[in-house]
């Protein structure tokens, strides 16, 4: 169970780099995602570089490279913080992936997959949560920052204390310090256009 419990996370870290948005954007458009809009590789940057499609389907991939490891850490019979722990790794990999010099995208989409592994409602109260801080504060990155520091008690709270705990603590921490890097930026429309 050690070695599985080492190997696993490591999966996720690995599912995590796989920059499909950088992929896609490049197939799509012949550009580097992370040269325009936000800078980030992203789905919403591969929507304002590529289209909604493109993005749409980028988005369906950084959901799945958070789902399909922590799915099977489930499977496996991980403890929770192991379930946990893949699903950090995931979006560590997402935010930081091995395979593009370690400049990526921000995490959610992959933060929801774990979550979706784990239980479907746990990640629509995450959405929930992410959509209501964004709306109130009219800044992307300062409601996503908060999402990921209240995503975890708000879990607790409501009668999450497996699994879904544990992605939504682990997870939550890195996006809320991957958020930070955007915390002062200007927003003209929610996350979709930016000032720089």
């Amino acid at each position: 169970m050690s070695i599985i419990v080492g190997v696993i996370p490591l999966l996720g870290y690995v599912c995590g780099s796989m920059t499909f948005s950088i992929w896609v954007t490049s197939w799509v458009k012949g550009v580097d995602v992370r040269d325009a809009g936000s800078g980030h590789a992203s789905a919403t940057n591969t929507i304002r570089q590529a289209g909604w499609l493109p993005g749409a389907l980028v988005a369906f991939l950084d959901i799945s490279k958070g789902f399909l490891p922590t799915y099977l850490a489930v499977r496996a019979g991980l403890p929770n913080w192991g379930i946990g722990l893949t699903a950090g790794f995931a979006v560590i990999g997402h935010c930081w992936p091995l395979f593009a010099g370690f400049r990526g995208g921000m995490g959610l989409a992959t933060l929801a997959g774990g979550l979706l592994a784990t239980s479907p409602l746990s990640m629509l109260i995450g959405l929930g949560l992410l959509i209501s801080l964004v709306l109130i504060l009219h800044h992307s990155a300062r409601g996503s920052a908060i999402t990921g520091l209240l995503l975890a008690p708000l879990l607790w709270f409501i009668g999450f204390r497996g699994p879904e705990f544990w992605v939504g603590s682990i997870g939550g921490v890195v996006i809320f310090f991957r958020f930070l890097s955007d915390w002062s930026r200007k927003y003209r429309e929610l996350w979709l256009d930016r000032e720089t």
